[in-house]
């Protein structure tokens, strides 16, 4: 398994995330996110690889079995709105490709069974555009 990489500034955001949706809704709902942030290499703002998924960025992922692509914006809870693809951390997409590198290639269950999607690009990442307050 490849290393993800968060920004500090993430990791502290994720991190009270997990414990406030643990103590709201259950440790079921944060599991995978929670996994993530234990194998995450963090790393300063200004350090993260351009080519990384971060919080807010937007990113073009591409279907393995279907070749469909699609382009979602990975947000916090607060900011999701399926109309405009802003797509929950906690969303199994999202988790999966927190932190992720384009070329990457990621899977998780879903009810149809295992969804596999590539990083085919990052369209706009913060810290690469020097929006480093988001």
């Amino acid at each position: 398994m490849n290393p993800i990489y968060l920004t500090e500034k993430d990791h502290e955001r994720l991190h009270s995330l997990v414990q406030l949706q643990r103590q709201t809704v259950g440790a079921a709902a944060v599991e995978g996110l929670c996994k993530e942030l234990k194998r995450a290499k963090v790393v300063a703002s200004e350090e993260v690889p351009t080519d990384v998924v971060t919080m807010n960025s937007v990113v073009r992922l591409k279907d393995l079995k279907t070749g469909n692509e699609m382009e979602i914006t990975v947000v916090y809870p607060k900011d999701a709105d399926l109309n405009a693809r802003k797509i929950s951390v906690l969303a199994p997409v999202a988790t999966a490709i927190l932190g992720g590198k384009v070329g990457d290639e990621v899977e998780w269950p879903a009810p149809q069974g295992m969804l596999s999607y590539k990083i085919e690009s990052i369209l706009y990442q913060p810290e690469a555009a020097g929006d480093l307050y988001l």
